[in-house]
């Protein structure tokens, strides 16, 4: 997989290309990153990449040609490797990213992502180049790369061989594996931490009991702190008659603390 970054600060990306997870996996050849500065395709002495929006108003507007050139040199690189990819561009208006559209990605052969800073882009472009656009949610970032770099690492880490064990990434919140809902509490050692310890059913060794248990702590917390993961699981028949079983107990049990 290949992906190609369209950005004004290309150092912030070795986050992802060069740490954790992704950057080993990103050394082993799994998943390939080049960033593209848009000042490496201005000719004027002070690389301008932005200027004043039409209408007046605060701040700068990023110029679509230095952006257009870039695109460009992506393309014609992208054509003598056979590929064709996608331009998504990082914009709040864009559908907003969630698990499923990062295993989308990791199943594709790649993308491009631009990510846009100061007041935005000039809309020319978006409306001629930009394929797909996408938000992290109802809130505003300085530019783009912080919203890559999540949807960069939520989807690599999803490639065959990245996780030591593959298991772990279906057992994430949100997999649709787990009806979306929200992943159970985990422990480690010691077995007893400031005089409270590990719950006893996972010391029993035994594995139906544990995977009930875990299934019932995934539920109790999606119904206590996401509620609105549980109506999309239960829209989407997406729960086991066990699941509403367990569903109906703890709706009706007091045990369950109030939501916060």
């Amino acid at each position: 997989m290949r992906i190609d970054v369209i950005t004004l600060f290309p150092e912030m990306f070795s986050v992802v290309s060069e740490l954790g997870v992704t950057g080993r996996a990103h050394q082993k050849g799994i998943w390939s990153l080049k960033t593209w500065n848009p000042r490496d395709f201005t000719e004027d002495v002070h690389h301008t990449v932005d200027d004043r929006p039409y209408g007046g108003g605060p701040g700068m507007v990023m110029l679509a040609e230095p952006l257009v050139k870039t695109l460009r040199a992506i393309k014609a690189e992208h054509q003598t490797l056979g590929i064709h990819h996608p331009v998504c561009l990082m914009s709040p208006i864009g559908e907003v990213f969630t698990q499923l559209k990062a295993q989308q990605l990791s199943q594709s052969t790649g993308f491009i992502l631009l990510c846009g800073r100061y007041e935005g882009i000039d809309q020319r472009f978006i409306d001629r180049y930009v394929d797909v656009q996408i938000s992290l949610g109802d809130f505003v970032l300085s530019g783009g790369e912080i919203a890559a770099l999540a949807i960069l690492d939520s989807m690599v880490r999803l490639l065959p061989g990245v996780l030591n064990t593959h298991d772990s990434a279906l057992q994430d919140s949100f997999h649709p594996s787990q009806a979306g809902l929200l992943d159970s509490p985990h422990y480690t050692r010691p077995e007893v931490f400031e005089g409270e310890s590990v719950p006893e059913v996972l010391l029993s060794g035994h594995h139906k009991n544990i995977a009930r248990w875990r299934r019932e702590q995934s539920l109790k917390l999606s119904l206590q702190y996401r509620p609105d993961l549980i109506e999309k699981a239960k829209q989407g028949n997406l729960l086991s008659a066990d699941d509403l079983k367990m569903l109906s107990f703890l709706n009706k049990s007091s045990e369950m603390p109030p939501s916060t």
